[in-house]
């Protein structure tokens, strides 16, 4: 993981500009003595105020000055390496993809006209995933035996696994909830398998591997198998 470079550091390279000041003053109710040209329409020849171009060595070539950093500075536009991302997916939940079963799984038909659509960002290096989840026409209350009702869990398509991950469940009045965080490991999910919790061990780089191996879901009491669910794009 590369460091991150801070707003301090960069302004002890001069890559970072100062907050401007305006060191204008207002000369226009100065008296200026007799004879010191306060008077002049136009400056007297010889004065420099005509010259067509500086004499050489004066500064005329240099170049103007546009306020970009100066060379060999880093880039600024995202200093903080949390939010570069080794992965994304988009993932669209829907009741008719959820089974129930782990020998011979049964489609269950879920919760109908309830949806979710999950846009998770994963940074490997720092096992970090990023989440917006956005859940419409959900009823009943949130029940699973894990933390939460809202999981990525371990399995293909139309086959169960355990959760792996749990987030917060979506919240929110009206038609639409939603549920925007980060979550970085070691991961828990609650939920005790042979006394061990499904998160134990569980490391993101497990889906980048194998993405079309997982998926989210959303459990309701009304459809404790999962009222909607998606699988990770492969």
């Amino acid at each position: 993981m590369k460091p991150s470079i801070t707003l301090y550091g960069l302004a002890a390279l001069g890559c970072v500009s100062a907050t401007p000041v305006d060191k204008r003053q207002d000369f226009s109710k100065v008296n200026y003595p007799a004879g010191t040209g306060a008077d002049l329409h136009e400056y007297p020849p010889g004065t420099g105020a005509n010259l067509a171009s500086y004499p050489p060595g004066t500064g005329e070539n240099l170049p103007p000055t546009t306020g970009g950093n100066p060379p060999n500075c880093p880039a600024t536009s995202n200093p903080n390496p949390v939010f570069n991302f080794t992965s994304t997916y988009h993932i669209l939940a829907t009741p008719d993809q959820v089974v129930n079963g782990t020998t011979d799984p049964v489609f269950t038909g879920g919760l109908p006209g309830s949806q979710a659509t999950y846009d998770f960002g994963i940074n490997v290096d720092l096992d970090l995933i990023c989440y917006n989840i956005k859940l419409t026409g959900f009823r009943g209350e949130y029940q699973s035996p894990a933390k939460t009702a809202t999981h990525v869990h371990e399995g293909a398509k139309g086959r169960n696994g355990p959760p792996r991950l749990a987030f917060p469940n979506p919240m929110g009045e009206g038609h639409e909830r939603i549920s925007v965080g980060c979550l970085q490991g070691p991961f828990t999910t609650g939920l005790l398998v042979n006394g061990t919790d499904t998160g134990t061990g569980f490391k993101l780089s497990q889906i980048e591997a194998n993405p079309s191996g997982f998926f989210a879901d959303v459990h309701s009491s009304l459809a404790v198998p999962g009222a909607a669910r998606g699988q990770f794009p492969s």
